[in-house]
């Protein structure tokens, strides 16, 4: 790999970073009962081992009423000192550590978050299925509050960028999107109204975080369907994030309810995904009927770059490329295009020393077969690749033989 482009330092915000590499925010489902664990832990040490600029945490709810899985981080001070020990093993392997955070609106989980979910519009979202209300607005300025109060906790556990969750079809990305925010009042209609949740969103956050932490936000270049985000109000969301103080700007695309693989590429293993769940009922109706519901989109490295390359011409803040990070060929080829950072998520769940298996030339490619084995299981257990497992018991190792 060119000393020049992916092992120089780069600047974010504040921050320098000892090379161009970020470990993209793919959820781990480490955290039972919602806290920090010795798993988190030890997997984001790894990766800082590894070799990574910085590593980022995924999904940590702001709030108890945006939790979708019993496995997943929910921000609160009871949780600071786990959240402590994860920043310091990280720093102590010399990589820079963020937390991205958000609500995930309708896609919550009643029996978890405690409460019905909350979204632009009431009525079904037929991923959970879950029954969400319409948010009124002292419900939005609830949401807002408790963004200030993450902001607060991830300072105060010693990290050193906080990434804000604005796409993919959780609470913001759904209040942009027009395919589920239909609301008649300020925050629905034309642009400038469903993104007006945004801009309070970042506003607070840009008040309260610390000079010293990188703001990060992570946003749908497009939705990856027609009646969602369009490519142009991509772009107009990007001038926003850029107007309320962001630091930089992943360029991402779909939406979970509705186009999820947009979001990762290639097909979901619905019977590996089946297999790990626990709800018998569940289990049946993602055997059935999941292949219809999660339809295929062909995989292809650095798949958002396109998308990406616009949004870079309309703004002036460094863009962290995510989507098909694979081999030293499409990191250079980002890299020299003048993408400041590139993302990424399976290559380091195979491998948590891809980047420095880079850097020694010991390998050019990820072993990762995007056969998204790992995203499947994430949903009710551990993230972790098949090709680390040893123990696999032989109905999944058929399974997963069929792949």
């Amino acid at each position: 790999m060119n000393e020049t482009t992916l092992f120089t330092k780069g600047k974010l915000g504040p921050l320098t970073l000892r090379n161009r590499s970020i470990r993209a925010a793919a959820f781990e489902g480490m955290s039972m009962n919602h806290e920090v664990s010795h798993d988190l832990i030890k997997y984001h040490t790894a990766v800082a081992k590894g070799g990574v600029g910085m590593t980022t945490v995924a999904y940590a709810s702001i709030s108890k009423s945006g939790l979708s899985f019993k496995h997943q981080l929910w921000l609160r001070d009871s949780i600071i000192p786990g959240l402590k020990k994860l920043s310091a093993s990280v720093h102590r392997k010399g990589a820079a550590i963020s937390i991205q955070i958000g609500h995930c609106g309708n896609m919550a989980d009643m029996r978890i978050a405690g409460r019905k979910p909350m979204a632009p519009v009431g009525g079904i979202n037929w991923y959970g299925p879950t029954f969400p209300r319409r948010m009124n607005k002292n419900n939005i300025k609830e949401v807002v509050a408790d963004f200030r109060k993450a902001i607060q906790i991830v300072n105060r556990s010693g990290f050193d960028a906080v990434e804000v969750h604005a796409g993919h079809g959780y609470l913001i990305s759904q209040f942009l999107s027009p395919y589920t925010n239909r609301r008649t009042d300020e925050y629905g209609g034309e642009f400038s109204n469903r993104s007006r949740f945004l801009k309070e969103v970042l506003s607070a956050v840009r008040e309260m975080i610390p000079g010293h932490m990188a703001f990060i936000v992570k946003m749908n270049s497009y939705d990856g369907f027609k009646q969602g985000i369009t490519r142009e109000e991509g772009i107009l969301t990007a001038k926003i994030i850029e107007e309320c103080g962001a630091d930089a700007i992943v360029v991402s695309g779909g939406f979970v309810s509705k186009a999820p693989m947009y979001i990762l590429r290639g097909s979901m293993p619905t019977s590996i995904m089946a297999y790990f769940m626990k709800n018998p009922a569940k289990r049946f109706f993602v055997k059935t009927f999941g292949r219809q519901l999660i339809p295929a989109v062909a995989f292809e490295e650095g798949y958002f770059m396109e998308d990406a390359r616009k949004i870079k011409q309309a703004v002036n803040l460094p863009i962290i490329l995510v989507g098909g990070m694979n081999s030293a060929t499409i990191i250079e080829k980002a890299l020299k295009e003048g993408f400041e950072f590139i993302s990424m998520a399976r290559a380091l769940i195979e491998n948590p020393g891809f980047i420095n298996d880079l850097k020694e030339k010991s390998t050019g490619k990820s072993e990762c077969t995007v056969c998204n084995y790992c995203i499947a299981k994430m949903y009710s257990d551990q993230m972790s690749c098949h090709l680390n497992e040893s123990d696999i018991p032989p109905a999944l190792r058929k399974k997963i033989e069929k792949l």
